[in-house]
């Protein structure tokens, strides 16, 4: 078989470090000693240059993050109207596009000569047995399949669970230059889940009365929600586009600082409107729970009923005269004397026979309105009876 006919190249077993299996060593040598130093020689080796290829990766990838936002960049200023402002920094975006480019070509180039370096390393015992494929994969983008209220909800939960810290931080700065740090250094943070957040925190401040720090939150909420609405614009993850936010409004864009100014009034407007509907509904549940608390045992409210009495029946029962009210009673109307009574009874103003074990002897003197009047009712029928 000639070597153009092979099928197989056999080479790369020529490249195969066995050390660990030789069994002839100098008699005065230590042969397990001398395996043991070879492969902890050999594992550093591997360590080392995987770390070196795993720091490439990185640069590789931190290198085509900074050449999108260049590119957002460019697309951006193509857009503006401003032909002076547009042309000096279109030029310089442009200059830091091109820079960009070039520095992934050379990351690039050595990601190429870390995989050769690779290939041509000799093979040894930790590597011989590693997996040529452990899974397959199909190249089939999945449905965009939109979430649920719930799945929502639970996602939001779960990022304020694990972040509430950070973005309470975040939401707490001042400066323009500590927010983009902030951000660098957190980018996970920069999403729906904590603008959400933010504005739940700027209500809960208001309803606190914590007006000053309310008006600090809301700004960094306006600032993560103009982060999100330039990501949307420009089709790009808001995590790489938050830089230009932040480039945008410190060059004195003056329209943009005016939107940006605009929303953050009318933002602030709308929490102090949602604070006000907070307070009064938690007002309103307290009252529904206190009249609750003090409903009599017919079910009426003491203080509506105390409110439906005339003034002369309101001095009975603040003086606690009961002669006086059943003088009262006896110049109504016996059926109203008798309903005015059951709501006093029924809202617990007025309870019937409370001291009949200490007081037996009064009970003809100290007999409630509404019995006198039943007994007028009696007699006057029994008379009309006999007449007819």
């Amino acid at each position: 078989m000639t070597a153009k006919t092979k099928g197989i190249d056999y080479s790369v077993w020529d490249h195969i470090e066995v050390s660990d299996d030789e069994d002839e060593t100098h008699p005065n040598i230590d042969t397990p000693s001398l395996f043991r130093w070879r492969h902890t020689a050999r594992v550093e080796r591997q360590v080392a240059f995987e770390e070196k290829g795993e720091e490439i990766q990185r640069n590789m990838a931190e290198c085509k993050s900074r050449l999108e936002e260049a590119q957002c960049r460019v697309k951006e200023l193509e857009a503006m109207r401003e032909e002076e402002l547009r042309s000096t920094e279109l030029s310089k975006a442009r200059t830091e596009e091109k820079k960009y480019k070039k520095d992934l070509r050379t990351w690039e180039k050595k990601v190429e000569e870390h995989r050769i370096e690779e290939k041509k390393m000799p093979w040894n015992v930790d590597t011989l047995s590693k997996d040529g494929f452990s899974k397959s994969v199909l190249n089939i983008k999945p449905d965009a399949v939109e979430e649920t209220e719930e799945q929502k909800e639970e996602k939001h939960k779960t990022f304020v669970e694990k972040y509430e810290k950070q973005i309470k931080h975040f939401g707490m700065l001042r400066r323009w230059d500590d927010s983009q740090k902030y951000l660098s250094d957190n980018p996970h943070l920069v999403c729906e889940e904590t603008a959400n957040y933010l504005v739940i925190m700027c209500i809960d401040l208001e309803v606190e009365e914590k007006h000053a720090l309310m008006e600090q939150v809301a700004h960094q909420t306006i600032v993560m929600q103009f982060i999100l609405e330039l990501a949307k614009s420009l089709k790009v993850d808001p995590r790489g586009c938050f830089r230009q936010f932040f480039q945008k409004i410190k060059t004195a864009d003056q329209v943009y600082q005016d939107a940006f100014t605009d929303e953050l009034k009318s933002f602030k407007e709308r929490v102090r409107g949602r604070a006000k509907i907070r307070i009064q509904k938690a007002m309103e549940e307290y009252e529904e729970e206190e009249k609750a608390k003090r409903l009599g045992p017919g079910g009426l409210d003491p203080v509506e009923v105390y409110e439906s009495l005339s003034e002369e029946m309101k001095k009975c029962f603040d003086e606690k005269d009961i002669s006086m009210l059943q003088e009262e009673i006896s110049k109504m109307n016996p059926m109203v004397a008798k309903e005015v009574l059951k709501r006093c009874v029924d809202s617990g103003l007025w309870v019937p026979n409370v001291d009949d074990d200490d007081d037996d002897e009064d009970d003809g003197d100290n007999k409630g309105g509404v019995e006198q009047e039943e007994d007028k009712e009696e007699e006057a029928k029994k008379e009309g009876e006999k007449e007819k």
